[in-house]
């Protein structure tokens, strides 16, 4: 049986329903974009510049921050071809083993998230190889909040951050650091997710990390419908 996620707290509800509404306004932004530009290409050949480039972004932001939302669900698929066979305990020992691979492999992530944004963001890149050891000394030559994407517009509305981020002179297009944010951001949030969600499965909270039944469950939905319930 797959486990579903059912938060407890009012805060734990409402950083549900954030995170879920978030999810549908990237993927309704996509829709609505693609949607205008395609009317205005072919009923009036004209058509957004600005809008393949920014449902890429949008597209990005989705993935990434649906990525952490999909561990805290439990909605991630898996195998357990192997060790459905194993008995509770030594099953609990597997996935307390995989979330601990899986908690790592998020923590070299967010490094290299972290590290890849803050070139544009005018922040120090971590030292260290593989895990952060400090941050590395900047100086001003080495400031890249200049750096703008290629087509989406500078809103007025964000002027405020010109001499925070670029000495004072004006955007043209948006600064890259706004939109790669999501990296850092995405990867920190599934590395909290996964330590909740080995927390959880340490506690006997859950059996598993992942969705290993949705064929079955779907049959089932699917012999429900057919007889009516």
């Amino acid at each position: 049986m797959s486990t579903h996620y059912h938060a407890k707290s009012a805060l734990g509800r409402w950083v549900n329903e954030f995170e879920e509404t978030a999810i549908a306004v990237l993927l309704g932004l996509m829709t609505l974009i693609t949607f205008i530009n395609v009317v205005l290409r072919y009923g009036f050949n004209t058509g957004l510049i600005w809008g393949l480039e920014a449902v890429t972004f949008l597209f990005a932001w989705l993935v990434l921050f649906g990525l952490s939302y999909a561990v805290k669900v439990t909605a991630h698929l898996g195998v357990d071809a192997l060790i459905a066979f194993f008995n509770p305990s030594l099953r609990r020992a597997v996935g307390l083993a995989a979330g601990a691979v899986c908690i790592i492999y998020a923590g070299l992530l967010l490094k290299g998230a972290w590290d890849y944004w803050a070139n544009f963001a005018n922040l120090p890149q971590t030292t260290g190889r593989w895990f952060p050891t400090g941050l590395e000394e900047m100086k001003r030559t080495s400031y890249r909040g200049w750096y703008e994407v290629v087509d989406i517009p500078f809103p007025e509305w964000l002027r405020w951050i010109q001499p925070i981020m670029n000495d004072g002179e004006s955007y043209e297009k948006l600064p890259r650091f706004i939109p790669y944010f999501i990296l850092p951001f995405g990867m920190a949030l599934l590395f909290f997710r996964f330590v909740q969600a080995t927390w959880r499965l340490f506690k006997g909270e859950t059996d598993s990390l992942i969705v290993s039944h949705e064929a079955e469950d779907a049959v089932e939905d699917v012999k429900h419908m057919n007889a009516g319930d």
